[in-house]
């Protein structure tokens, strides 16, 4: 294990749970464990996508939020989740971002 990874250590059950509190209180009931999970699976697709997951990618990544969120709606869209607004949905990536920062996963 690299030290990098010595850093932080994503755990998916705390990530629910860290954006289940970062929402607010009319959409906590509103979204499911299993929709912020799917949201999230959107997330890593974005980043897959982009090449930020690759084990050569060593310099930094500037995450464009807007790009990130209009990939995520666009494609729940598409997969027929549609119950949710994109303002909505936002703040799942949102959330997913904080978390991620609070691990130290954007830290240089």
């Amino acid at each position: 294990m690299s030290q990098e990874e010595d850093l932080f250590e994503y755990d998916d059950e705390d990530s629910v749970k860290f954006i289940r509190n970062y929402l607010p209180q009319e959409l906590k009931e509103k979204f499911s464990d299993d929709d912020i999970n799917y949201v999230i699976d959107l997330i890593y697709e974005f980043y897959e996508d982009k090449g930020y997951m690759d084990d050569d990618a060593d310099e930094e990544v500037d995450i464009d939020e807007d790009e990130l969120v209009a990939y995520v709606v666009k494609n729940a869209k598409n997969n027929g989740f549609e119950n949710f607004t994109p303002e909505e949905i936002q703040f799942i990536v949102q959330g997913e971002l904080n978390y991620c920062d609070s691990l130290g996963m954007f830290d240089d």
